[in-house]
């Protein structure tokens, strides 16, 4: 609960917020949180620059680090979904690496969060073979929905080999499918 206190000699007012309202309104940021990952990182700004701005009676202060939280959560949101888009990436690259043209094999992707989790298929198609590079080129596909609600897209890529490893090569092929996280 939220109660205003009287106005003190310093023209101020004083508010308290109880914890149940406090693990109410957190609740709600949760919720929010979920509704869509692209406006986090403005919910939270707007809740630190609300806070802050109450705290310190300054809303200059209060835009300031409302505005530094929500960079803040943006970027953190955007380095992480790319770490999980360069997982399922490295996952299927490894995969066209092992297999010769005209093998397919399922490929899936488990984050230690269970978001994004992927699956699909991959059939490679071809190998290029140059003195630069050794490559393969596939398609992939990535299953979304459940039982009859299924749809399955497909891609092309290219994997190359990378010393060890086989990594992504191609960006064009993916823009759609990563937008511009690639």
């Amino acid at each position: 609960m939220i109660r205003a206190g009287s106005l003190a000699a310093s023209g101020r007012i004083t508010v308290r917020v109880g914890a149940a309202s406090f693990s109410r309104w957190l609740a709600s940021l949760a919720v929010i949180a979920l509704a869509g990952c692209n406006t986090v990182g403005g919910f939270a700004g707007a809740a630190a620059g609300i806070a802050t701005g109450a705290a310190t009676t300054n809303p200059a202060v209060g835009y300031g680090v409302g505005i530094g939280v929500k960079a803040a959560v943006d970027a953190t949101g955007k380095y992480v979904f790319r770490k999980w888009q360069q997982a399922e990436q490295d996952e299927i690259a490894g995969l066209i690496g092992r297999m010769n043209p005209g093998d397919i094999q399922a490929w899936r992707i488990q984050h230690s969060i269970p978001y994004g989790n992927e699956h699909g298929e991959v059939r490679t198609i071809r190998v290029l073979r140059t003195p630069l590079a050794f490559c393969k080129e596939a398609l992939f596909s990535v299953v979304d929905g459940e039982g009859q609600q299924q749809t399955r897209q497909w891609f092309l890529t290219t994997a190359c080999r990378q010393g060890a490893a086989w990594k992504w090569a191609t960006a064009e092929p993916t823009v759609t499918r990563w937008g511009s996280l690639q």
